[in-house]
Order: structure tokens, then C-alpha cells, then sequence
């Protein structure tokens, strides 16, 4: 270029405005290229080393394999499924703690199915949830329903009465954005007995989960703090399991998450619950006699498609 001479640069030069000028008139007519469409149906797979869900570990505070779907209509109309490896149920009727001991019981997966409408009906960044959840656990061998009386002499028999532990929930949402923080208030209602809980309809779990975006390597800091209502305590006035049983318990998280691009994400997070015990019994328990809401350390793997 820089041996042309001079006309020859100005001929050219001229050319090429008047070919931007041309460009520039027929702008606004011409058709804008066309966005790749976003796919209304996403999946997920994660590899965590413990599954804890409100606190309290579902696999015995061993490994979990996880994955699910959803779809998500423009409308605010979306449906998905959730699903987990699990051994709480079968841990609890075979708990050491547990003087209803079943041998034989066994539901291996938990399958969660939701349904609802999601929709920023306050102004960008806030939107509004509203669905029902359906936790499914396909179980095999459970015992018959105790009654009151056998459940008040052996108020551990709470996590092992023979109660169906699959539940339904109803649940309300507001998700917030502020700047680099985001997050969500939730309440949870559940219209069946909870998690298999003897006479446990009627409770809930309203919780606060906020997320700070660091700006710094794709880190977020992620917060969560949760109370487990469980109506219905039983009290016990004399003998070995003399005290108050009451299932409710508050529960808390504190953590990172790395985006890795992708789709691909790590966390990392460390878990505590205020769940209690009676005596030397814990209410939630481990098959070992120990506290299914003790504090736990967590690190999982998600890929997101």
C-alpha cells in the first residue's frame, strides 16, 4: 500500500466512503441477521461428594449422582424432573437408634417432578415463581403404618412409622437482582406428610438464598439460610426416650461456585442445621446413631447442556 500513489489512494478512498454512505442509507431496511434461537429445554448432570438437601445428608454422607430436565415455555409455564441416588429411607429403618428396626426396606432413588409459572411480574430481575412439587421414592418393603400409641412409646419410630415418605409440596417464590447479587425468598408448604414423618402434614420450610458475583476468575459466593417446621411433637414423660421430640430444626450454607464455561460449574460449601437430639438419640439419624445434620463439607461437579 504504501507505494500507490497518491491519486490512486484518494480514488479509493472515496470509493469506499461513498460505498459506506450507500450502506448506511439502506441500514434501517435491511432485515437484522437472525439470533440463534435459545433452546426451551435444558439438562443437567452432577457429581457431588455427599447429597445434603435442607441440611441433612441423604446418601449417609456418601457420593451422589444427579441429573434432571426442564423445559420452560415463553409464557412462564415450565415443567422439569429432578432425580438422585439416596439411602436415608433404608438407613433410617435400619438405624441403630431405631427400636423399629425393618430389615428388607429398601428405596434407592429419589424422583423429583415439578410443574409451575415463573414470570418478572414485578420489573427486570424480580420475577415471581409459583409451582408444586412432587418428591417420588419408589420403595420396597416397608412395614405397616404404626399407630399413635406405638409411635409415642418409640418416638424414634417417627422416622421409621411405616408412613409413606413420598411428599408434596406447594412452594412461592420472589427471586431479587440487585446488581451483582442475586437470589431468592421461598416458602414451601407441604399438604402431605413430610419426608415419612408420622402426622407431619402441614409443615414448612421457608428460606433465604442470596449469591454474590465476585467479578474475580467466574466466582460467585453463594448463601442459604432455611427452618424446617415440623408440627405435631410428641412428648414423652417417662422412660429411656423421656423429652420432647421435635423434628424442627433450622439449617445453613455458606459456599463458592466457579464457572468454567461451557455449561461446566464446581461448588464447594459448607453445611450446618440446629437438628436435635433427645437423650443421646438423635431425631435425624444416621444407621450409626449419629446426626444426620451435623456439619458436612461438600464439593460437586455440574454440567449443564
Amino acid at each position: 500500500m504504501k507505494s500507490l500513489q497518491k491519486k490512486a489512494i484518494s480514488a479509493v478512498a472515496v470509493g469506499l466512503l461513498t460505498g459506506l454512505a450507500c450502506a448506511s442509507a439502506f441500514a434501517e431496511d435491511a432485515p437484522a441477521a437472525d439470533a440463534p434461537e435459545v433452546s426451551p429445554i435444558t439438562a443437567n448432570v452432577t457429581v457431588a461428594s455427599n447429597y445434603i438437601y435442607r441440611g441433612l445428608t441423604q446418601t449417609n454422607n456418601k457420593p451422589a449422582i444427579q441429573g434432571g430436565f426442564d423445559y420452560a415455555h415463553e409464557s412462564g409455564l415450565y415443567i422439569g424432573n429432578w432425580n438422585s441416588n439416596i439411602s436415608w429411607i433404608n438407613d433410617g429403618y435400619g438405624a441403630s437408634s431405631n427400636p423399629k428396626t425393618v430389615a428388607g426396606v429398601s428405596a434407592p432413588i429419589e424422583m423429583d417432578f415439578y410443574a409451575g409459572f415463573k414470570k418478572e411480574l414485578i420489573g427486570e430481575g424480580f420475577a415471581s415463581d409459583v409451582g408444586v412439587l412432587q418428591y417420588y421414592y419408589s420403595t420396597s418393603g416397608l412395614p405397616g403404618i404404626q399407630s399413635s400409641a406405638t409411635v409415642n412409646a418409640n418416638p424414634t419410630a417417627r422416622q421409621a412409622a411405616g408412613v409413606n415418605p413420598s411428599t408434596t409440596e406447594l412452594y412461592a417464590a420472589q427471586n431479587f437482582t440487585f446488581g451483582p447479587a442475586t437470589g431468592f425468598l421461598k416458602f414451601s408448604y407441604a399438604v402431605t406428610n413430610l419426608f415419612g414423618i408420622y402426622n407431619s402434614s402441614g409443615s414448612f420450610y421457608p428460606d433465604l438464598t442470596a449469591n454474590y458475583d465476585t467479578g474475580m476468575f467466574g466466582v460467585t459466593v453463594n448463601a442459604h439460610v432455611g427452618y424446617q417446621y415440623v408440627p405435631n411433637n410428641i412428648v414423652v414423660n417417662s422412660g429411656a426416650y423421656a423429652g420432647t421430640w421435635n423434628s424442627s430444626y433450622a439449617d445453613w450454607k455458606l459456599g463458592l461456585t466457579k464457572d468454567f464455561g461451557g455449561g461446566l460449574s464446581g461448588s464447594a460449601y459448607y453445611t450446618g442445621t440446629s437438628a436435635q437430639k433427645v437423650g443421646s438419640t438423635y431425631i435425624y439419624a444416621t444407621p450409626n446413631g449419629g446426626n444426620q445434620g451435623r456439619g458436612n463439607a461438600v464439593v460437586a461437579l455440574t454440567k449443564t447442556f
